[in-house]
């Protein structure tokens, strides 16, 4: 092994480019969520649990969106038949 390295033609950073709309990040998960999604992969035949994992958040947004435009007709539909029972009453 070399005393001194010469690292003046070094690069920093990864040598792969990073996709076009994504982000690397660091995050901590359980061991029983990546082995739900590890497993549902191997059951799949393959692929890439970080995939599923993104699919499942991604899902996850998408419904409490529906859940929040839901609740507000319910809201509006609660305050209509309130309007209504009032002046009958």
């Amino acid at each position: 092994m070399k005393r001194q390295y010469d690292f003046s033609k070094a690069r920093r950073g990864p040598l792969v480019p990073s996709t076009p709309g994504k982000t690397r990040i660091t995050i901590r998960l359980d061991n029983d969520v990546i082995e739900h999604f590890q497993a549902a992969v191997d059951r799949a035949g393959g692929g890439n649990y970080q995939t599923l994992i993104n699919d499942a958040l991604r899902e996850y947004i998408r419904g409490a969106r529906l859940e929040t435009v839901v609740r507000r007709a319910v809201r509006d539909e609660v305050k209509a038949v309130r309007k209504v029972l009032a002046r009958t009453a």
